[in-house]
């Protein structure tokens, strides 16, 4: 009966222990202790590449009895990296500010009177000369009339009074009438001379107050703001409307002191406003440094002939000073800067981070360049921005990069590995024997077995045949 019972209990440790084994591929430490096998239960694990037998001896993960230790890692995407090459670079001076209307006009009432109509509103495009608004003339053109009659009359008066002079001279040196009556003459000659002369002046007068019953447009443009209504009684000196010119737009940009000398009319300008770049010249340059700000004033125009831009468009770019053609460029954001304050950018060398101090020359803020003198070479890929902490020596893979791996192993499934044979899906790295890797799974370690012992190995217990072949139950 006894024996009965040791027999059931023997039995059900073994069941356990093999189902143990087919569903995890390793068994419980107490399950094989309860097995009573010295050959299994002592046997310790061994690290990556130890040879069956051999126990792990001087072996690190061995030792600590757990997983060997890793290096760190670093995932970087294809926009994270990028690789030195040869192009052009802009040496500038970045500006930003408000692209305004080259002119902005003001269009004010030069007389007291009813308006009677206007013909625009805002956001219409007029051209020089095109009417704008009228006031009632009724009363101007009668003043005009009169104006007109009255000059008349007057340049009569003063021809028959001149007349009368250039005779009175004729009649005056043969004797024939006193010089009283010649000096009257030529009074009445200069005074009707005079008088025509007033005459002349009041039709001028008139005739611009009848003019300026009609507003027209003194140059090409559009109307900003219209003041004024059909109907309404304006008075002298009120505006009417606001007429922009836009066809050039100007940006006056403040630049610091220091670089006043760099900057010169005629030097082109690339600005970008509204997602698109345009280009421009600087037209003028403060003859002085502001005292306040101690900075400069340059005035940049750009021509806007179809009206792409609209005015008070901020915009940002650069008055390109200088043009480098056939230099090594990188991002601007990848270059670093060390505690000891040089510069440096983050090099991938055979699949790892590595820092390379360069030399930084001309930076293009505008385009976000930097060209690099020392340091790099062509073809040379480099971590771009802010992706994460980074030190020298961790492994860097590229997403959308990857490559197959090198002998023991390859990735993604491929088939082609290296001697000890890859693993679909997983890398052969630890130089296992044939056969060890094949059955390997989980990514888990081969344990050795101690000499003469059953087979121990998690790759051979990979499997519920081989488990139930690799251990017995006790008797």
């Amino acid at each position: 009966m006894h024996s009965q019972v040791r027999f059931q209990f023997a039995s059900a440790i073994a069941l356990s222990a093999l189902l143990t084994v087919a569903c995890d591929g390793t068994p419980k430490d107490a399950a094989a202790g309860s097995t009573g096998s010295p050959a299994t239960a002592g046997a310790p694990r061994s690290a990556q590449g130890s040879a069956p037998g051999g126990g792990g001896a001087g072996s690190a993960a061995a030792a600590g009895g757990g997983a060997p230790r890793r290096t760190a890692a670093v995932v970087l995407g294809a926009a994270d990296v990028a690789k030195v090459t040869r192009g052009s670079i802009e040496a500038g001076i970045p500006i930003a500010g408000d692209l305004r209307p080259i002119e902005t006009l003001s269009l004010k009432s030069r007389l007291e009177g009813n308006v009677e109509q206007v013909y625009v509103r805002e956001g219409d495009r007029v051209s020089a000369g095109a009417p704008l608004a009228r006031f009632e003339a009724v009363d101007f053109e009668s003043n005009l009339k009169s104006a007109e009659a009255d000059a008349l009359s007057q340049k009569t008066a003063a021809v028959t009074a001149q007349w009368n002079y250039d005779q009175s001279k004729d009649l005056f040196k043969v004797g024939a009438i006193a010089e009283r009556d010649l000096r009257a003459t030529e009074q009445a000659a200069v005074a009707a001379k005079a008088q025509q002369a007033a005459a002349d002046a009041r039709l001028r007068a008139a005739q611009t107050s009848a003019r300026d019953t009609r507003i027209f447009a003194p140059v090409n443009g559009t109307i900003q703001f219209r003041r004024v209504q059909g109907g309404e009684h304006v008075l002298r000196g009120a505006e009417l409307f606001t007429l922009v010119r836009f066809d050039v737009l100007e940006l006056t940009a403040a630049l610091p002191a220091r670089r006043a000398n760099e900057v010169k009319p005629g030097q082109s300008v690339r600005f970008l406003a509204d997602g698109k770049t345009f280009n421009g010249k600087v037209a003028r340059v403060s003859p002085t440094i502001d005292p306040a700000s101690r900075s400069i004033t340059a005035y940049v125009q750009i021509p806007n002939p179809k009206g792409e831009l609209k005015g008070n468009t901020f915009s940002s770019g650069q008055i390109i000073a200088q043009t480098l053609d056939g230099v090594m460029v990188i991002p601007q954001p990848a270059v670093r800067t060390g505690q000891d304050g040089k510069a440096f950018v983050y090099r991938i060398t055979g699949g790892e981070l590595e820092q390379a101090p360069v030399t930084v020359g001309v930076v293009d803020e505008a385009r976000s360049l930097v060209e690099v003198t020392e340091g790099l070479k062509i073809g040379d890929v480099v971590v771009v921005g802010n992706v994460g902490t980074l030190g020298r020596g961790m492994k860097a893979q590229i997403i959308g990069n990857e490559r197959a791996g090198g002998p023991g192993g390859a990735r993604g499934g491929d088939p082609r590995g290296g001697p000890g044979g890859g693993t679909r899906g997983g890398r052969n790295t630890d130089g296992a024997a044939p056969g060890e890797a094949g059955a390997r799974r989980r990514g888990t370690d081969s344990t050795a077995a101690p000499a003469g012992g059953a087979p121990a190995s998690k790759g051979e217990q990979g499997t519920p045949e081989k488990g139930k072949r690799g251990r017995k139950p006790a008797a």
